[in-house]
């Protein structure tokens, strides 16, 4: 009766294509629920929009964790485990997909989501909800419509019965998880690992950067969770670098500089990068930019400097000799 009703509710029509087994899950907070999911206008075509088996893998929600598309959760809540169920839904209940569908295909693709290492604020802010860089997103975002998600319902884990990963976390873990992973990024960094260290560094930058979007840019809490994200990033860098990923390194660093001209690791971390791929004026001026912030500083500048110098003579013996020869 209450499956009934449920049903009976505005803008959601349901179809059972394949009955499941057993009794409905038990659903409780924290569930963690897998399933293969495939969206589709309401044309005569049925266009396809999103399919998770195309994508390559099965879609994972955790019940009560505030989930962008909400009804997918009131959706999965009336199904059995092997149930495969199509429903039809109005405006009301689809006018975020195209921003959830967004974030999934980046995923897909081997993206990051959240888009945590671009920064944007003031006007360009207000002008960034025009594209998701997707045209039938972009389409579906400007004229929102009726929606078919055809649903197979694969598994339903009781919470700790599973590791929770980042993304499964309310706002409250997440900061309690952030050091924990700093520590183990600066770990793994120290013990060489730096691949693995990479891997800590990113999940605690976007766990800070999930929690930011809650917050208005440039006020005190914004700017408190800037201060870590930052920090975190130039760690990620330094691995960067070390795994010789410099034009990358490049990117970040002057992103930030861009938005916080005050962080001397941001100029000493990129001086170095620059040095590596042959910017000697570049890095010569993010060497001086270094001792103008920190005096301090001016030792391990210097040691720098030779070092650039001399791999500046020694790459351009190597162009004499390699010009002589190809002349000779």
């Amino acid at each position: 009766m209450e499956e009934a009703k449920l049903f009976m509710a505005e803008g959601i029509q349901r179809t059972i294509l394949h009955g499941g087994t057993g009794d409905v899950p038990k659903f409780i907070t924290g569930s963690k629920v897998t399933f293969h999911f495939r969206t589709v206008k309401c044309d005569g075509d049925r266009t396809v929009i999103d399919d998770s088996k195309l994508m390559g893998s099965p879609m994972e929600i955790i019940i009560g964790n505030m989930f962008k598309l909400e009804v997918w959760e009131i959706l999965l809540t009336s199904m059995r485990i092997g149930e495969v169920s199509e429903f039809w839904c109005d405006v009301t209940h689809t006018g975020l997909y195209p921003v959830v569908s967004k974030s999934l295909r980046r995923i897909a693709e081997g993206k990051d989501p959240t888009d945590w290492h671009l920064h944007t604020c003031g006007l360009a802010n207000m002008f960034a909800y025009h594209t998701l860089g997707y045209g039938d997103l972009d389409e579906l975002q400007k004229e929102p419509q009726p929606l078919i998600f055809t649903i197979e319902l694969l598994k339903v884990e009781s919470p700790n019965t599973y590791k929770r990963e980042s993304w499964a976390m309310n706002n409250e873990e997440k900061l309690r998880a952030v050091p924990i992973l700093h520590g183990e990024g600066n770990r793994l960094f120290k013990l060489g690992r730096y691949e693995e260290a990479i891997n800590k560094y990113r999940e605690a930058v976007i766990c800070l950067k999930n929690i930011q979007t809650k917050e208005k840019p440039w006020e005190t809490p914004w700017l408190k969770l800037e201060k870590m994200i930052n920090t975190l990033v130039l760690n990620y860098c330094q691995c960067l670098l070390k795994t010789e990923q410099y034009y990358e390194v490049l990117e970040h660093t002057t992103d930030i500089i861009r938005h916080h001209p005050g962080l001397v690791k941001a100029y000493y971390i990129r001086a170095k990068a620059n040095a590596q791929v042959w910017n000697e004026t570049a890095a010569k001026a993010d060497f001086g930019k270094v001792t103008e912030l920190d005096p301090d500083l001016s030792r391990s500048v210097k040691k720098e400097l030779r070092l650039l110098e001399h791999r500046m003579q020694e790459k351009n013996r190597e162009d004499k000799l390699r010009y002589k020869n190809l002349f000779t």
